[in-house]
């Protein structure tokens, strides 16, 4: 056996064993992530006292359709039925990844092919916790933080 040979070989299994260790540091990372129960549902109409939204609005209650919802940022807003609206996080408890749509009445997430229903509970895996609520309100005509 040759030097060379034995450096190839070296090289080798110290690769596979730093692409071993990246798996499974990515394995031991899933499912970490502490996802909040179902959301509350967001009051409708002006809370007393606030007459001006706390933040910037995520959305217009006239862009949220009714049984479906819209992805702001990190934030998904649905609107399960009539004057309902539900915040949510856009991160997929599967594997971390942005969920991409809502149609069809579930939030669906491209990576892995999980879809949550409308209250951000779990429709279809391999996720297995609920989206994160996120606390929205109505104020006036738009669906703001908070």
């Amino acid at each position: 056996m040759t030097n060379e040979s034995v450096c190839t070989r070296r090289s080798v299994v110290a690769a596979g064993a730093v692409v071993a260790t990246a798996a499974l540091t990515a394995c031991t990372t899933y499912g970490k992530e502490n996802a909040a129960p179902a959301p509350n549902p967001a009051p409708t109409g002006n809370p007393a006292g606030a007459d001006q939204p706390a933040g910037k609005a995520l959305a217009k209650t006239a862009d949220v359709p009714v049984g479906g919802g819209v992805i702001v940022g990190d934030t998904v807003v649905t609107q399960p039925s009539a004057g309902t609206f539900v915040g949510l996080s856009s991160v997929c408890t599967h594997a971390g990844c942005t969920v991409a749509s809502v149609s069809g009445g579930t939030i669906n997430c491209p990576c892995h092919g999980s879809k949550y229903k409308l209250d951000g509970s779990v429709s279809n895996g391999p996720a297995t916790k609920p989206l994160a609520a996120k606390t929205v309100r109505v104020v006036g005509d738009s669906v703001v933080p908070g």
